[in-house]
C-alpha cells in the first residue's frame, strides 16, 4: 500500500503544476508538525550530543519552522563580493517527508515500531547508510538543496547563531544586531561549551 506521502512525492514530480506542488508542500509540513517524532530521532542521531535534549529539540522546530516558511522561487541570499542572484527551487519537504517515512519503513523491517524506537547507535548506522545511498559528500551550503533530510537538518543548524556561538566558545549572536558602542568588544566567552 502506498503511503500518502509517497502519494504526494509521486504526483508532486509528475504534474509540476504551481498548485499542486504548494498543496504537496503544505501537507508535508502538516504531517511533519502532527508527527515530529522521526525528525527529532534524526536530530537526536546526526546533531551534536553537547546541545542536551532541550537544545536538540529547539534545533528540530526551528528546522521545522524553517520547512513551513519554506517558499520556491524566493530570492536567496547571494554571496559576500558576487552579484549572481540565486533563486529557491522546488520545496524539499515532500522529498525529505518521504525519506523519513522510509527510515520507519526500514526500521520496522528490522523489527522496531519506528524509527524513532531504535537505539540511538542504530539509528546512526541507518542513516549513515542513508547518507552513502545519496552519495552525500559533506553539508551543503544551502539547506533546501541537501540530498537528503539529515543534512538539511545539521546545514540548518550549522548556519544558525547557536553553532557559530558554540564553535567560537563565545556569545557572538551571529545575524543579531549589537549597538555601535559594543562592537569594538570582544565576545563574552560561553564557559563550559566544548567545540
Amino acid at each position: 500500500m502506498v503511503s500518502r506521502r509517497t502519494f504526494l512525492t509521486t504526483l508532486a514530480t509528475a504534474l509540476p503544476a504551481a498548485a499542486l506542488v504548494r498543496r504537496a508542500h503544505a501537507l508535508a509540513v502538516d504531517d511533519l508538525a502532527a508527527s515530529p517524532r522521526a525528525l527529532l530521532a534524526v536530530g537526536e542521531a546526526v546533531l551534536p550530543p553537547e546541545l542536551g535534549r532541550a537544545g536538540i529539540a529547539a534545533a528540530v522546530a526551528d528546522f521545522q519552522r524553517w520547512i513551513a516558511g519554506y517558499r520556491e522561487k524566493a530570492e536567496l541570499v547571494h554571496g559576500y563580493g558576487t552579484s549572481s542572484i540565486e533563486w529557491s527551487g522546488p520545496t524539499p519537504a515532500t522529498r525529505w517527508m518521504s525519506q523519513l517515512d522510509a527510515l520507519d519503513v526500514s526500521a520496522r523491517r528490522a523489527g522496531a515500531r519506528s524509527f524513532a524506537a531504535l537505539p540511538l547507535e542504530r539509528r546512526r548506522d541507518m542513516l549513515r547508510t542513508e547518507l552513502d545511498a545519496v552519495k552525500a559528500a559533506s553539508i551543503p551550503t544551502v539547506v533546501g538543496r541537501a540530498p537528503h533530510v539529515a543534512l538539511a537538518l545539521l546545514a540548518h543548524w550549522y548556519a544558525s547563531a547557536d553553532a557559530t556561538d558554540r564553535a567560537y566558545r563565545a556569545r557572538i549572536a551571529k545575524q543579531n544586531c549589537r549597538p555601535l558602542a559594543t562592537s569594538g568588544r570582544k565576545p563574552l566567552p560561553i564557559a563550559g561549551v566544548r567545540a
